[in-house]
């Protein structure tokens, strides 16, 4: 998942809590399965990553989310690193145990958890949320930060630390606020095509990331489409206060159906609502 934006409204009463609008950009070859509930951890909703057996995204019946980007740091890659996309499924499914043993009961303390050994893994930033302690953590093991709650407000995250002002994460971000500004629930199909877009940055507004000029223009894109790498899906992700009640939409498009032929840009979508679980119904 490489571009994110958001905006988190925990002082909600009856309205939007969290809206998102997130690309997920991979390797065409890397093999992953759509959005769905998982066999093996069923309160689970997310794609697959077929390849290392996390998400980059995803949701839970009992109300957890969490979403993950790497981070842009090509001379520090290391191929014998961990996999990241367990970081956000073991949020989603409990796995992850604190020392007691237990699953950990907060974004903040399973984020503390796990800087304690982030060094050992590749780039990344990490959110963590949980909608009924309406609590929503941000950490990037590259950044000097400590894993911490994030206020109310609209951010946006790509492949540098929070708010990195690169230009798609500008741009997507004042469009997720102008959007929320005319409307405060827009259709998920309104903020997926928001994502859509291939128009690439000028030279002079490029970061600088260590890699070629070229590609660096390339993936300046929200929607990016090369030969070998792009975006192979988009996710668009509602959650609602109605009283005491917190509902969840969300939906995706993706570039495979599941029988990993590729098509781009892509046109498959699945779209899944529920009613987070434990929380009093009105």
């Amino acid at each position: 998942m490489c571009l994110i934006v958001f905006d988190w409204r925990p002082d909600a009463v009856d309205g939007p809590l969290f809206t998102l609008a997130a690309n997920r950009d991979e390797f065409l070859r890397r093999t992953a399965a759509p959005l769905g509930w998982w066999d093996d951890a069923p309160d689970l909703l997310a794609g697959r990553d077929l390849v290392g057996g996390g998400t980059w995204l995803g949701v839970s019946r009992d109300g957890r989310f969490a979403a993950l980007t790497n981070y842009r740091a090509p001379h520090e890659m290391r191929a014998d690193a961990p996999t990241r996309g367990t970081l956000v499924s073991d949020w989603l499914s409990g796995a992850a145990r604190d020392a007691q043993g237990s699953p950990h009961e907060s974004p903040l303390a399973y984020l503390r958890h796990v800087a304690q050994t982030g060094e050992i893994y590749n780039g990344f930033n990490l959110l963590i949320g949980d909608w009924t302690r309406r609590e929503l953590g941000w950490y990037c093991n590259r950044s000097p930060l400590a894993p911490a709650l994030l206020g109310p407000g609209t951010h946006g995250i790509s492949n540098a630390v929070l708010d990195t002002a690169w230009p798609k994460l500008v741009a997507k971000r004042a469009e997720l606020g102008a959007l929320l500004a005319h409307d405060a629930t827009p259709p998920l199909e309104t903020l997926i095509g928001m994502m859509r877009d291939p128009r690439i940055a000028r030279d002079d507004e490029l970061p600088a990331t260590g890699i070629p000029l070229e590609r660096e223009r390339a993936l300046s894109a929200a929607f990016i489409d090369t030969p070998d790498y792009g975006t192979r899906g988009t996710t668009a992700l509602r959650v609602n206060v109605q009283g005491a009640s917190i509902g969840v939409t969300i939906a995706e498009r993706s570039d495979d159906n599941g029988s990993h032929r590729i098509a781009r840009p892509g046109d498959f979508e699945r779209h899944f609502s529920f009613d987070v679980e434990g929380v009093a119904q009105t």
